[in-house]
């Protein structure tokens, strides 16, 4: 077995730290792949002891992209465990800072990380090809500065009720510390308005939002495409046109099992949080989809396996049950092999089973026939699931799909707003156990928490990235990423852009170097930055 070359990087983050993916091949074909978690993440060990609020100041900082997503997890789990109340006002607030915050993700994730590999020299003798480079090539596309730009307006309004963007505090157990004013609430409405004709509906969508929302199917969805020039020549259109002809829908395709654990807690269906009253409370449902049949979310169903991870060894566990991280000592990271311990990042398994997280996982839980009435109810992932499955380009236009709808429940929720209401409820602080979640831009997020003697005796975090790019677990089965990349064909094996595409379309959260190796000869060929 070939060697493989280990990076060690200063840290850019702490959840997200640092990846590489080693892959294999073979007559060009990947025949297996590791993600290895590069950086040892100790924020569960520093919040150890600590009074149980710590956790609204330091999670946000576990990520510079997402920090609003860890602060919705740390209040809603003291939440649960300090049985507090939630006025309907909090829980808008909420829920606009996370939408907000998933949907300026949207585009700066298109054009910076995913779009500009459309543009590799690979699909060169595609008819699409100088259209595609002409819009999505980095800096220099017509499209990327234009859409970079435009993501930066919804966290304006993030900000104008959270203080600052990002590393926010205003979500407390309890409600949200902001009381905002109508002069507030009317900038909100205009910052999403300016987004939506700067970005969303004139060179995105190529229509309104309205109209876009309607697609039901894939039929409708390319029937769409083509129903005016607008459409086929926007962004979206020429995406969706550009993935087709290019192959983008052919590799990519994962493990095939989906979790979600939903997000945006309805205004009068969770004003008095509890664990199990959590799911009927979603408006972006949870649960998992083993391929075929819909299951109800349990968060007792996780279990974290650390058998290929770089920390002493214990039996796969739920957080709550799982003693805090003991890292290997650094002689021990010499020389991975891939057969034993390669990765800080643990396996996480939903029902004994590896599970994707993010966008395509939320909007195939949307497909639900079973979702209540408050819930959203979009029958257009489950057709296209049942008619194309899994791939890099059905992950990319889950992501795409979110904007107009976050859009709309952004500007209904700022209408529902009550100012003359409560807005924070100050709860009895107990000791206890609480479960927190929500979706962030690139998935199910979660922390948890057990509280003794007035002060953290636990708290863990599983994040979207910990779900994808995890190792092998017990088992020697693989992470969603690995599962991937396994079988995809590589071009040119100097230039494995395929790599990073199927990479690229988690959207890992990381700073990744992917090595691509002969399994024969063990030569490595390249080094690509992702």
């Amino acid at each position: 077995m070939a060697n493989v070359k280990e990076l060690n990087i200063s840290p850019v983050g702490r959840v997200e730290g640092d990846l590489d993916v080693k892959v294999y091949m073979e007559n060009g074909v990947v025949t297996r792949a590791h993600t290895q978690a590069a950086m040892f993440r100790g924020f569960e060990r520093i919040m150890a002891g600590k009074d149980p609020q710590s956790g609204l100041i330091v999670t946000p900082r576990i990520c510079g992209i997402c920090g609003g997503s860890h602060l919705y997890c740390a209040s809603s789990a003291l939440d649960t465990a300090w049985k507090t109340t939630l006025t309907p006002n909090a829980l808008l607030l909420r829920a606009i800072g996370q939408a907000t915050e998933t949907i300026q993700s949207i585009p700066r994730w298109f054009y910076a990380i995913f779009a500009t590999d459309l543009a590799n020299k690979k699909f060169a003798n595609k008819p699409l090809y100088q259209e595609v480079a002409k819009r999505f090539s980095a800096y220099v596309g017509t499209s990327f500065q234009s859409g970079v730009v435009a993501s930066g307006r919804p966290v304006e309004v993030y900000a104008l009720f959270g203080g600052q963007w990002p590393h926010s505090s205003y979500m407390v157990p309890g409600g949200v510390m902001c009381a905002p004013t109508l002069k507030d609430i009317t900038r909100a409405h205009a910052i999403m308005n300016q987004f939506r004709h700067d970005w969303l509906e004139t060179t995105w969508l190529g229509c309104s939002v309205e109209r876009y929302l309607q697609i039901k199917s894939w039929d409708d969805l390319m029937a769409w495409v083509e129903e005016n020039e607008s459409q086929r020549n926007s962004d979206l259109g020429l995406f969706i046109r550009a993935s087709l002809e290019f192959g983008l829908d052919k590799f990519g395709q994962g493990v095939g099992k989906f979790l979600a654990y939903g997000t945006y807690l309805h205004k009068d269906h969770y004003n008095k949080p509890t664990i199990e009253g959590r799911n009927n409370a979603l408006i972006s449902s949870s649960g998992f989809f083993d391929g075929k049949n819909y299951h109800v979310f349990d968060h007792q169903q996780v279990l974290e396996h650390v058998k290929h991870s770089w920390y002493e060894d214990v039996a796969a566990a739920h957080p709550w049950n799982e003693p805090l991280p003991t890292p290997l000592e650094s002689q021990n990271l010499v020389n991975t092999q891939f057969d034993g311990k390669y990765s800080w990042a643990k396996a996480p398994r939903y029902m004994g089973f590896a599970a994707e997280a993010g966008p395509l996982s939320r909007v195939i839980m949307n497909s639900n026939p079973a979702n209540k009435a408050h819930q959203i109810q979009d029958p257009l992932f489950g057709d296209i699931m049942q008619k194309m499955g899994p791939s890099v380009f059905t992950r990319t236009l889950a992501r795409v799909h979110e904007a107009p709808r976050l859009y709309e429940l952004i500007n209904q929720w700022l209408t529902e707003i009550d100012l003359d209401a409560e807005f924070y409820i100050k709860p009895q602080e107990i000791d206890g156990k609480g479960f927190g979640a929500t979706e962030a831009a690139r998935g199910a997020l979660a922390h948890w928490i057990e509280i003794e003697g007035g002060v953290i005796k636990n708290y863990q975090v599983i994040a979207p990235t910990t779900w994808n790019v995890g190792p092998n677990d017990e088992g020697n089965n693989p992470g969603p990423i690995e599962a991937a990349l396994t079988g995809t064909e590589i071009e040119d094996p100097h230039d494995p852009v395929e790599v990073g595409m199927v990479a690229r379309s988690f959207d890992s959260c990381l700073v990744c170097t992917v090595h691509a190796h002969d399994e024969k000869s063990g030569k490595q060929l390249a080094q690509f930055k992702l």
